[in-house]
């Protein structure tokens, strides 16, 4: 399969001063030093401009210049990457959304889950938390993702399934498990097999060990964690593969999945969806859900694992997103947005924290939808 084609900004319907500007504003964060390293790009009409790569390879101010092979620890942006995987399945005939969690792990049903559905972990409606109470004492003691999804099994939840929003990793590690429970696969293998390999993502993969670390861009991560084993640059947690956070890949790769999406599932020859999981997925699924408070069916809807464009919220997405629009954001300071009305994409991969309003992101967002003319 030949690689995404790198085409001239004007050439795809982008204005190249408006880009300038943008580059200028990355640049600016660099030499300030308010973030250590940033890559990115956009795709649109079938190509990607070049992708832009600048910074340090560590936080360090006196870490050497990031490599041109750098690799990017892209946090929850994951989370779509997950479900994608549970959709191939449900297309399989191996599951279907409104399916009990605890049909296929049984050990899931203590303390009132046992109606929880496969539908609540994709939409964050679960009525889990977020992480698991120990979840600092579990990495701190390298313990393996089963005793994550033992602790996640054992927890009360905080609401009724279906009755509220609450963003949920927890819920995503369920996925995963069951991903697991069908196939016989971890979710790595599964995607490497599924979706990475088919895609030709050499660069992409669910956790990653060995020399290959050595590539990662270092993460500016708080001075309390730079001494601990465990943080986003530890052997332990690049290795892991989280399912709602452990993804390694760079923005060049993770453009020939942003094209699949755009593309209702395929990338040239190679189909990882049908149209109709893409349509299910980047549509608003808590509009069915009577029992959300109308305020997050309306103004923060969620598709299948996507958050899609929420009106009048400007945090990570920015502020000029049509209504069709779909991505996610990452811990780590991370963006991918997709807008098929635009037929076009947008990746960022910085190694700046961004939690909770993700400022860099949003501006650089609106500074590159107004590039597109």
């Amino acid at each position: 399969m030949p690689a995404i084609p790198i085409a001239k900004p004007e050439s795809i319907g982008l204005d190249p001063a408006a880009l300038r500007r943008a580059d200028e504003l990355v640049q600016r964060w660099i030499t300030e030093d308010r973030m250590p390293a940033a890559s990115w790009t956009v795709g649109r009409r079938g190509r990607i401009i070049e992708p832009r790569l600048v910074g340090r390879q560590r936080a360090a101010k006196d870490a050497p210049a990031i490599r041109k092979d750098a690799l990017f620890l892209i946090a929850s942006i994951t989370k779509p990457v997950t479900a994608t995987a549970i959709m191939m399945l449900l297309e399989r005939g191996r599951l279907a959304l409104d399916d009990r969690v605890a049909d296929y792990v049984p050990a899931f049903a203590a303390n009132g889950k046992r109606d929880v559905l496969i539908r609540h972990l994709l939409t964050h409606t679960s009525g889990l938390p977020d992480m698991v109470p120990d979840n600092e004492k579990l990495r701190r003691a390298h313990r393996p993702l089963a005793m994550f999804v033992r602790d996640t099994c054992r927890l009360p939840l905080m609401f009724p399934p279906g009755t509220r929003v609450n963003y949920q990793s927890m819920g995503i590690l369920m996925l995963a498990e069951i991903v697991h429970q069908i196939t016989g696969s971890t979710l790595p293998d599964f995607l490497a097999k599924e979706v990475f390999g088919p895609l030709e993502m050499p660069d992409t993969s669910l956790g990653v060990q060995g020399p290959r670390r050595e590539r990662i861009a270092g993460i500016r991560v708080p001075a309390a964690l730079e001494k601990e084993d465990w943080n986003w640059n530890g052997a332990y947690w690049h290795g892991l593969g989280v399912p709602w956070g452990g993804l390694i890949t760079t923005p060049a790769d993770f453009a020939r999945f942003c094209q699949m999406m755009l593309g209702g599932g395929a990338l040239g020859r190679v189909r990882i969806l049908s149209p109709a999981s893409v349509r299910a997925m980047t549509m608003n699924q808590l509009a069915a859900m009577p029992a959300v408070p109308e305020e997050e069916r309306r103004c923060r809807p969620w598709g299948l694992g996507w958050r899609l464009n929420w009106p009048a919220h400007s945090a990570n997405f920015g502020d000029l997103l049509g209504p069709r629009a779909y991505g996610h954001w990452g811990a780590t300071g991370t963006l991918c947005w997709i807008d098929p009305e635009a037929e076009a994409f947008f990746i960022l991969f910085t190694t700046q924290p961004q939690e909770p309003e993700g400022r860099f992101l949003a501006r650089l967002s609106n500074a590159v939808l107004a590039a597109l003319v």
